[in-house]
């Protein structure tokens, strides 16, 4: 592994020190593979991605990139190399870029040490990269945001970091171009092959950018897997709640003619590679995730529920629904299925991954 950081613990003085901002998080990055790390407000994501810059010391653990020791913290061991030294390229949520230079200048800024001719084949060669050589003479306030953006990622890569972080890259552009640019960030990084850690709170920008995606919650990593394993194989129900559309609904696992089935109150789900065994809870009883694509609408469906709320989304509407037995899912159903809310509609399960749960404590 290129980037691997080993039981990593961040605190901060004061009483925050009893809970950790970063408590014993492990990770690895393969060269040339981009990492995500998601998680709601205050979860630690940015003060590990600081970690792993050098801009804050750990207080247990290891990072490593390639053979180097970048931090480590143990009984018998204390390293902590300078933010400098560390060949890390940042791009910050701001950009933080020169508005009295021009876009070159921008770029040529982080390569003093380098020749006039090389500087300037450097900066040309960033420029053609990130799409931006005809506006090179122009000023940052002349550009949109997604063209500022690509200025700080080009200064960042020129010269030539072994490891490249973003904070909150998109956070300032509006959706749409957000969506645009975090697939041309991704380009551009694979043509570079750069190996990059990229924070953001928006798990659709992860889906986009990212090779491997790290869900964060109150300092722990919850899971590191790929977008499709986060979604279809949560590792715990935090992230099953956090990643996409669904709900919990009480299940009971029970023995068939065919293997062991999740009896709910849409009907049996069948899993038979996957379906954990009655045994995996007690009495069988459990919680099943249902995102909202495994609810088809189907009006030959003796299953009936009732439209509590839709929400427009173009292609589809998102339908929250109440069964008869009360309780609530949701489904993702074709626009030109315009029900009204309060109606009554067929609809069956279609579930290619089961995923349980234990039940859920009540109050």
């Amino acid at each position: 592994m290129f980037l691997e950081l080993q039981q990593v613990t961040v605190r901060y003085p004061g009483a925050a020190a009893l809970h950790p901002a970063v408590d014993r998080v492990s990770l690895a990055l393969s060269a040339g593979q981009i990492g995500a790390l998601i998680g709601p407000s205050g979860c630690g994501k940015t003060s590990l991605l600081r970690a792993v810059a050098g801009l804050e010391r750990i207080a247990e653990g290891c990072i490593r990139l390639g053979e180097d020791v970048l931090s480590e913290a143990s009984a018998g061991r204390g390293v902590h190399l300078a933010p400098e030294k560390r060949q890390i390229g940042m791009v910050f949520q701001d950009y933080a870029l020169f508005p009295h230079l021009t876009v070159a200048e921008n770029v040529a800024f982080g390569l003093p040490r380098l020749g006039r001719a090389e500087r300037e084949r450097r900066v040309a060669e960033m420029l053609e990269l990130v799409g931006l050589g005809p506006v090179a003479s122009r000023f940052p306030h002349q550009l949109s945001g997604g063209q500022q953006q690509r200025i700080a990622l080009a200064r960042a890569l020129a010269p030539r970091p072994r490891l490249l972080l973003l904070d909150e890259p998109f956070s300032n552009l509006d959706v749409e171009l957000r969506e645009r640019l975090a697939q041309e960030v991704r380009n551009i990084l694979k043509q570079a092959s750069i190996t990059a850690l990229l924070v953001t709170h928006d798990q659709f920008e992860a889906f986009a950018v990212a090779d491997e995606i790290g869900v964060m919650q109150q300092g722990r990593l919850e899971q590191w897997d790929d977008a499709y394993h986060l979604y279809h194989r949560p590792a715990t129900r935090f992230v099953a709640d956090f990643i996409g559309h669904g709900v919990f609904t009480p299940a009971r696992i029970v023995d068939s003619d065919h293997g062991p089935v999740v009896r709910t109150p849409l009907g049996d789900l069948l899993d038979l590679e996957e379906c954990p065994l009655p045994g995996a809870y007690p009495g069988g009883e459990c919680e099943v995730l249902l995102r909202a694509d495994d609810i088809v609408h189907d009006d030959a469906s003796p299953v009936k529920a009732r439209i509590e709320r839709k929400a427009f989304r173009g292609s589809e509407f998102l339908y929250t629904l109440r069964l008869a037995s009360g309780e609530e899912v949701l489904a993702h159903v074709p626009s030109h299925h315009n029900h009204s809310v309060g109606e009554w509609i067929g609809i069956r399960p279609e579930v290619d991954h089961v995923v349980t749960f234990p039940r859920a404590a009540r109050d």
